[in-house]
């Protein structure tokens, strides 16, 4: 897939900046470690399904384990003409929030001008996994990105319970907050998906 009409060109073009400067060296690797897939959550995989809530970070995971070059950091001009900075996240780990252990293997590829998917595969996590992953913060900012994402008819209540709920069972510890966000989630997105969208939800492509 191509990312939303609705998303900043500008934010598109940096972000694509940063994916092209990790593949570069990756371009010299052995081919049969190829290619590296790099797995986009958080607010840039939000803003690149709806055109919501511009974000100032890239959280992904990959595939291998990579050293990453050192300037991951893009300055910009936003639609509205204010200087924005996206930089790579490399504190992020997908491992302490909610995700379901399909979740990978059920990303969606995304189409990056000027970055070969074989040799750096960027890819999507499909809008329910990445609701999910919204789900044990839920924070104000990941409040707004469910209901984006269900305004834009990319979720359902529905599929998002069931997803979570599976994702709740491969993880050990206290859940109780994590199953009442669950229930809270759930009413928010009910409230605010449109009335046709099931038929756009979906896990992978």
């Amino acid at each position: 897939m191509e990312p939303s009409r609705l998303a900043d060109p500008r934010f598109v073009k940096a972000f694509s900046e940063i994916a092209a400067r990790i593949a570069v060296p990756l371009a010299q690797a052995d081919r049969k470690s190829l290619p590296v897939r790099m797995y986009l959550a958080g607010g840039t995989a939000v803003h690149l399904y709806t055109g919501a809530r511009s974000t100032g970070d890239v959280d992904a995971v990959f595939s291998k384990r990579l050293l990453l070059p050192d300037d991951l950091d893009v300055n910009y001009v936003d639609a509205s003409g204010r200087p924005r900075l996206l930089y790579f996240d490399r504190q992020y780990n997908d491992t302490f929030g909610l995700m379901h252990d399909n979740a990978h293997d059920d990303s969606i590829p995304l189409i990056i001008f000027g970055v070969d998917p074989e040799v750096l595969e960027v890819r999507l996590l499909s809008p329910v996994d990445l609701a999910v992953s919204k789900i044990a913060r839920f924070e104000a900012h990941d409040q707004r990105d469910l209901a984006s994402l269900a305004a834009q008819g990319l979720i359902t209540a529905d599929a998002v319970r069931l997803r979570a709920e599976e994702a709740v069972g491969g993880y050990v510890g206290n859940i109780e907050r994590v199953r009442n966000s669950i229930v809270l989630a759930t009413q928010l997105i009910a409230a605010a998906q449109p009335l046709n969208s099931g038929s756009r939800t979906t896990h992978a492509r």
